[in-house]
């Protein structure tokens, strides 16, 4: 129950900021993990981890040699990761469109996964576009940006940046998500 609290406080403190007045479904946790691929990946990085039921689904599901990066920007949620016990998992407060830095300061390679259930379609087109750019930038080859959303202005906004995504949706959670996945070439120009 504290979860959900701490969620709610951050959702009316932060509406812009947190897409969601309830965290995530369990089945909607298990979903961001196939579509990740968590138990195959080695550096994952999470944006907008919010109170930690997704981050815990993945630690779950990844490889015991596995590193998990999750930023948030809300000093509460932050605190409350912190509280989570896995040495795999590493957490920083910060902005998402600050990624290069957090990578280097964490001591971490360019990330297999970078998966996102921050809000884009409540934030400014260009701070959207700067996290967007960001992402991409830091995502190794071969690697893959998905985010999560309940609405589709990320699909537009990615489009700008990596191309056309892959969609799926969850309709076990309340509201139904959809995913967007961008697969990062192996090579420039691939």
């Amino acid at each position: 129950m504290g979860d959900r609290l701490t969620f709610l406080k951050g959702f009316i403190k932060r509406p812009r900021e947190v897409g969601s007045l309830v965290p995530s479904s369990r089945f909607l946790e298990q979903r961001i993990c196939r579509v990740i691929d968590a138990g195959h990946t080695r550096t994952l990085v999470e944006l907008g981890p919010g109170t930690g039921g997704t981050t815990e689904a993945v630690l779950a599901a990844m490889p015991a040699d596995a590193r998990l990066l999750a930023i948030d920007t809300n000093p509460a949620f932050v605190e409350q990761l912190r509280g989570i016990r896995d040495p795999r998992l590493l957490v920083a407060e910060g902005s998402a469109a600050d990624l290069d830095t957090l990578l280097v300061e964490n001591a971490l390679p360019p990330p297999d996964i970078i998966f996102s259930g921050i809000p884009f379609s409540t934030m400014p087109e260009g701070v959207a576009d700067g996290i967007l750019q960001s992402a991409w930038a830091a995502l190794a080859p071969g690697g893959r940006f998905t985010a999560y959303q309940f609405r589709d202005a990320v699909c537009h906004q990615g489009r700008r940046v990596m191309g056309e995504p892959l969609v799926e949706c969850e309709w076990i959670n309340i509201p139904p998500m959809h995913f967007y996945s961008w697969d990062k070439p192996e090579r420039v120009g691939s």
